[in-house]
């Protein structure tokens, strides 16, 4: 039986993808595991983590990271450039694995330097790309910048006059070391990343796959709107939006484009027909100020019970991200009946099908972000999701993409 180990930063912190993943693998009967960093989840099923010298090493890696970055415009979203790293190519379940999937590796985690590493164990990689990192220079996010189609010198979010150019020197590691290790391949789960990597000077040659990410349709279901409310002490006949995203404030989170198109609801809606419940981040004071409605800060929703009321809850579910690669939030409002209202952009027009589980507003258009968000509420049209995000459908193409590089 093929053994698989997914290397991901946190298990819970940095995104559920790759543990979902895992857990459809086991319910598949695959022989999976998971490496972690930062073990911060309750059950330990086949789940492991580097120990405590691996969390040390990425302290100090991510202070002289923010030394680094200190300088840089943060309305572009994060930025990492990996220093140190934990070499995990001794690990025993690297070292027992047929197949390595890396997912979210940034935040003082592995290097290029440990890709090669464990390139060099001979094993087929699966870099899972779950933003544009693996891409570019350092940004997760490029926006409109292209230089990922040929360079990333004198990148848009450093200085001018930044002394070290230090997208270039990370652009020149990746392509030294991707060029150099045919045992590497890429899975994009949205069809937009899937396209840039086909242009990225780092990833055109190499083998590129298109799986989305999976969700557990049996947990992420209708529970039933009156029931959800009640659990969460809401009104049952008031309307709900809701708005989720960790660091809330991040430009790209499209938090003021959504406050455009409430104060434009706010004419049509009372202050108190309507509350937006925010998920994914603690109270931000400010943000509650500014809201024309009813706000209710929900925190991180560490188990998936509680998610999955909250989706059940609401009548609307909007993400105005500016830039993303596959929310993976809109499958799961999707999967429990709830519509949602979203830009024309990333991953996001994979997902919802305009005017029938949701609508496509026109980038970065307020006005049309608060149509959305209408038609819904008017429509009572119901969220579902697309056939082919079926788990089966999803756990055949890695069943496919897993044999077809074992055989290369």
């Amino acid at each position: 039986m093929t053994k698989i180990v997914h290397i991901q930063k946190s298990v819970l912190s940095t995104g559920r993808a790759p543990l979902r993943l895992h857990n459809a693998f086991l319910e598949e009967n695959f022989d999976s595991s998971i490496l972690t960093m930062e073990f911060d989840v309750n059950h330990t099923e086949r789940i492991s983590d580097t120990g405590r010298n691996s969390r040390v090493i990425a302290r100090i890696d991510q202070f002289l990271q923010s030394f680094i970055t200190r300088k840089i415009n943060r309305q572009y979203g994060l930025y990492s450039y990996p220093i140190f790293g934990t070499d995990i190519s001794k690990n025993d379940l690297v070292k027992k694995a047929d197949i390595i999937y890396l997912h979210w590796v940034q935040g003082g985690f592995l290097n290029i330097g440990d890709y090669r590493r464990l390139a060099k164990l001979g094993k087929p990689i699966i870099v899972f790309m779950h933003d544009m990192w693996s891409i570019t220079g350092g940004c997760h996010h490029s926006f409109s910048c292209e230089k990922y189609t040929t360079n990333c010198f004198k990148c848009q979010m450093f200085p001018k006059k930044q002394l070290v150019d230090w997208p270039k020197i990370e652009f020149l590691k990746k392509r030294r070391m991707f060029s150099s290790c045919d045992n590497l391949y890429f899975i994009s789960p949205s069809k937009w990343l899937h396209s840039c990597s086909k242009q990225s000077a780092l990833t055109k040659d190499k083998t590129l796959f298109h799986i989305p990410n999976i969700i557990d349709n049996k947990l992420y279901k209708p529970v039933g709107k009156r029931f959800a409310r009640q659990i969460l002490n809401l009104e049952e006949n008031e309307i709900i939006l809701s708005f989720g995203a960790f660091l809330i404030s991040s430009a790209y989170k499209g938090w003021a484009e959504l406050l455009k198109a409430l104060n434009i609801l706010v004419k049509e809606y009372s202050r108190n027909e309507i509350t937006l419940l925010i998920f994914g981040d603690g109270y931000n004071k400010a943000i509650a100020d500014a809201a024309p409605f009813r706000t209710r800060f929900m925190g991180f929703l560490k188990d998936e019970l509680s998610t999955v009321l909250v989706y059940n809850a609401t009548d609307v579910f909007v993400t105005p991200s500016l830039a993303d690669n596959f929310p993976t939030t809109v499958l799961e409002c999707q999967a429990c009946g709830t519509p949602v209202v979203g830009f024309d952009v990333g991953g996001i027009p994979d997902m919802i099908k305009h005017k029938d589980n949701g609508y496509l507003a026109k980038y970065k258009d307020a006005d049309d972000l608060a149509n959305g968000i209408k038609f819904c509420l008017e429509t009572k049209i119901k969220g579902r999701l697309l056939p082919e995000f079926e788990k089966n459908t999803l756990l055949k193409k890695h069943g496919d993409m897993m044999q077809a590089v074992l055989n290369n």
